[in-house]
């Protein structure tokens, strides 16, 4: 498949986990029709974190409700596992408080089960690079939580104090605009760099500030006023 600019690149492997066998199978064959590579699936929560612990999916299209150990709890060890591993959830709830729990979980994106085949084929792409992506209605939701969980205690030390790890300039410019609710797409349009460069700025950003996901990445910055920069 391409990459949306002619370019050609390995499919995207997904995982599937859900524990309606017709439903998972039918998400599974739809993606596999349009042309990602479904490396496993799973019906239950220890089930699905010992198959992505074994075959390390792009994207984890997850469901919330599964039997043995909560779909939150799933996101939660899979992603400390292996931070590269992209989670989408995919639920039948739009309960705000399962959409806030997903995202501290480590979730990238929170899709209803009503939404379109084309609407998850988009999802799961634009996960697998990072890209957060929400039910229309949810986004606005979710950086309110990023804030109010910015007014909480601070954990990690500021970024001023002594030992603190130094960003590039180029670094905090994209962590603003992180923080500022854009995707990795609409950065690299504001900044005239590739995605893939957005990627990496994030990447690096993580690992000097010892963070795991998108979550504490936005904490981070909003912590230190760069939203409002």
């Amino acid at each position: 498949m391409t990459d949306g600019t002619g370019n050609h690149e390995d499919p995207i492997e997904v995982m599937v986990v859900d524990d309606h066998p017709m439903w998972r199978d039918a998400v599974a064959r739809d993606l596999s029709e349009s042309g990602f590579e479904v490396v496993a699936t799973a019906g239950d929560g220890d089930q699905a974190v010992r198959r992505a612990k074994a075959v390390v999916p792009d994207v984890l299209v997850l469901d919330l409700n599964l039997p043995g150990k909560p779909g939150v709890q799933v996101c939660k060890e899979v992603v400390a596992a292996n931070p590269a591993v992209r989670v989408l959830v995919l639920s039948a709830s739009g309960e705000h408080a399962d959409v806030l729990e997903a995202v501290k979980s480590g979730a990238t994106g929170y899709l209803l089960k009503s939404a379109s085949t084309e609407e998850l084929r988009d999802a799961v792409r634009r996960t697998a690079v990072g890209d957060p992506v929400f039910t229309p209605g949810l986004a606005g939701l979710v950086l309110g939580e990023y804030r109010r969980l910015a007014s909480e205690p601070a954990g990690p030390a500021p970024a001023g104090e002594p030992g603190a790890p130094r960003l590039t300039d180029r670094e905090t410019e994209v962590l603003r605009l992180v923080a500022k609710g854009l995707s990795y797409k609409q950065i690299a349009e504001r900044l005239v760099i590739s995605h893939r460069t957005v990627q990496n700025h994030v990447q690096n950003t993580l690992g000097k500030l010892q963070l795991h996901n998108r979550v504490e990445l936005v904490r981070y910055a909003i912590e230190r006023g760069l939203d409002d920069v």
